[in-house]
């Protein structure tokens, strides 16, 4: 039986809640006799509740990628925050469109290749953690640059950027260079809120389909089509 927790939360999928466990069962059998029944109560439901919010955080649905391949897909779920329109680009040549995405503690923080593709090049910078809500903590918090090559034509290049925010302090990437990856594949995660930006060519060729303010699911929505 599949168990919905991914392995890129391990050892703190593990870790947490174990301790948190070990924690309420202190809290049940030796304040019992100390303390009153509803500091009791309230102290475990607390518990309870990171309990099942660490337990959330690291779940690993199952997600069936549309078989459309002139999509390129939502790399992370989350809220879309920014779009851009740039002349020219820090990681992609000629016109670009850059799509930023949030994610709170509350959602899914599994990153997933937008369509197929092969691993060029990996990029880990070290930075700052500010909060991920602000735009500019993709030029100046850590980050992770994937440098991506469609498989199928057009064999345009992307980028997929996964970066820390004020809460995250580990960027997992289970993707090496040279490694191929189907729509909507797992790669890799960032725990405890974060970012993640999608670089595609711009032009005629390329749609938009997503708006500021939006709700995506990584590996499931799309954010921009080829015409």
């Amino acid at each position: 039986m599949r168990i919905p927790l991914t392995k890129y939360g391990w050892p703190q999928v593990a870790v947490y809640p174990t301790l948190l466990v070990v924690a309420m069962l202190a809290v049940a059998l030796g304040a019992a006799s100390r303390a009153p029944s509803w500091a009791i109560v309230a102290t475990e439901a607390v518990l309870a509740v990171i309990l099942v919010w660490a337990l959330m955080f690291f779940r690993d649905p199952l997600r069936s990628a549309p078989p459309d391949r002139n999509l390129f897909l939502a790399p992370a779920d989350g809220k879309v925050t920014d779009i851009e329109q740039m002349p020219q680009s820090d990681f992609l040549d000629g016109p670009t469109l850059r799509i930023g995405i949030f994610l709170s503690i509350f959602n899914v923080h599994i990153n997933r290749a937008p369509c197929n593709v092969r691993v060029e090049k990996i990029a880990y910078h070290e930075g700052k953690y500010l909060n991920a809500m602000n735009p500019l903590s993709a030029k100046v918090n850590e980050s992770n640059t994937l440098t991506l090559v469609r498989t199928d034509e057009p064999g345009d290049r992307l980028i997929v950027r996964q970066i820390s925010g004020a809460i995250a302090r580990r960027i997992v990437c289970e993707a090496k260079e040279g490694d191929t990856l189907r729509q909507g594949q797992a790669f890799g995660m960032i725990k405890f809120g974060s970012r993640t930006e999608l670089y595609v060519p711009a032009g005629e060729q390329t749609e938009c389909m997503v708006r500021i303010g939006d709700t995506v699911k990584a590996g499931t929505t799309p954010l921009v089509r080829y015409r």
